[in-house]
């Protein structure tokens, strides 16, 4: 089994399973919901999701309120956007709402992991960020407060 886990959203049903089906053959651990509301309710009841791979376009929530509301509720998962109509402004917003990255359907199976063990890495590092700010001693309660903000911040860099 790989280090991390899968939750792909999308509601074209053959193309998620599709997916998934590729990606569990490589050992990856792989849940699949249809829309943006299934998603949410998914992360809520399962806390073990690294990566979502999210499609933006689809029915209410689209892809990228549904990635807005991820973003806040759970900061520490990195969501890959996911799209059928590539465009640069929607590439830009994805970005600016927190998402990690942006691919294309259909996307190559290499490039897809890659990217996901590149987007695990960054989890990984900021959770150890995190624990390392909440155990810090000699600080004010503030300034670790300020310190966890700024490690949860999805535009905060991993230098």
């Amino acid at each position: 089994m790989n280090s991390f886990s899968f939750l792909l959203v999308d509601d074209e049903q053959e193309f998620i399973e599709a997916l998934a089906l590729r990606l569990r053959q490589r050992g990856y651990a792989v849940e699949c919901t249809f829309t943006g509301a299934e998603a949410l309710k998914r992360l809520e009841m399962d806390n073990s999701v690294d990566i979502v791979l999210l499609d933006i376009s689809m029915p209410a929530p689209d892809g990228m309120t549904t990635l807005q509301k991820i973003k806040l509720k759970h900061p520490l998962i990195e969501v890959i956007m996911l799209t059928g109509h590539a465009s640069t402004r929607s590439a830009v917003e994805a970005l600016k709402f927190g998402a990690f990255n942006y691919l294309t359907k259909p996307c190559d199976l290499q490039d897809l992991i890659s990217l996901s063990e590149q987007a695990a890495a960054r989890k990984r590092a900021r959770e150890a960020k995190l624990l390392d700010a909440r155990i810090k001693p000699y600080i004010s309660d503030q300034d670790r407060q300020e310190l966890i903000h700024q490690i949860l911040d999805s535009k905060y860099s991993d230098s």
